[in-house]
């Protein structure tokens, strides 16, 4: 108990707590505002929970699709518990649990019946509610992918997948995905559910875009003749780590260190006015990574690191 709860007393913890809050907002108003009202049925759980709502009510049951939503994750947390173990942690558990309560919150705070001017949704176009909501839905992922959480559900359902049919995490989602496109027969026509599968696979492309987009760095390599001095101001001014490697040019055969580093744009660009300044004889390349896995320092100044994907 004592190793469950040690996580909280840190300060990591609580702002995580607080970007999982606000990403899971964001991505609650784009469920709220662009697909309960057009009836989008998008491959999540938010979708399969308004074909279920629709199909409730039309028996005379009345579920609010924000209640399924809060049941169904709770349903695939426990299935999550029981055939694939304690990998769950409560960041999943957070997450899954609140967008319900959440859609709530923004139907009390500004109706999406108040945003319809005319038609039956805001947008009163298909493809522009489903771009206008897996543009939010999409950031809203890519945040909270970028702290090591998820907004559950379809996750959870893939990971099921995963596991016991033996598909690649990737193929599980699309499958989950898709079969919960292809429920919307019971509530939608044909074209709306075709736009249905496109937003699905529209909605993997641009979380991949933002996802990159959040966590690219630069990694830099740099040989020079004055490679300590260059090697002091990453660590000393940039506060990063870097490596030396010895090499042996192909050309001149001549023995030279290269200086290699792991930059954001922002210190990419002090290092290289720098050099610039300095008038160093240098060689130097630049690519960008958008995955590290490991230590990066994320406090300036300081030596605490922090794991990033």
């Amino acid at each position: 108990m004592t190793n469950i709860l040690k996580p909280l007393a840190t300060g990591k913890f609580w702002k995580e707590l607080i970007i999982m809050t606000l990403g899971m907002s964001f991505g609650a108003a784009a469920v709220y505002y662009f697909l309960i009202p057009s009836k989008l049925i998008i491959g999540s759980i938010s979708g399969l929970s308004i074909v279920l709502s629709e199909v409730f009510g039309n028996m005379g049951w009345a579920i609010k699709a924000s209640t399924l939503i809060t049941i169904i994750n709770a349903i695939l947390l426990l299935l999550a518990w029981l055939l694939i173990g304690a990998e769950f942690g409560i960041k999943t558990v957070y997450t899954a649990l609140i967008l319900g309560p959440l859609i709530d919150m923004w139907e009390k705070i500004l109706p999406f019946e108040k945003l319809i001017t005319e038609g039956t949704s805001v947008m009163n176009d298909p493809w522009l509610d489903l771009i206008c909501f897996v543009l939010m839905l999409s950031i809203s992922q890519a945040i909270l992918f970028r702290i090591n959480a998820s907004t559950g559900g379809l996750d959870i359902l893939a990971k099921i997948v995963n596991k016991y049919l033996h598909f690649d995490i990737g193929a599980s989602v699309t499958i989950a995905g898709a079969v919960i496109c292809c429920s919307a027969f019971a509530i939608n026509p044909f074209q709306m559910v075709i736009i249905g599968l496109i937003g699905t696979w529209i909605n993997g492309l641009v979380v991949d875009f933002f996802t990159d987009t959040l966590n690219r760095r630069k990694r830099v390599c740099i040989i020079s003749d004055h490679y300590e001095e260059i090697k002091d101001y990453i660590i000393k001014e940039l506060h990063r780590g870097c490596s030396l490697y010895h090499l042996q040019g192909g050309y001149s055969g001549e023995e030279k260190i290269e200086v290699v580093t792991l930059l954001t744009q922002n210190e990419y660009a002090k290092l290289y006015n720098y050099l610039t300044e300095k008038k160093f004889d240098h060689f130097i390349t630049a690519g960008n990574v958008s995955e590290i896995y490991g230590y990066w320092n994320t406090a300036k100044g300081v030596e605490s690191t922090e794991k990033i994907n």
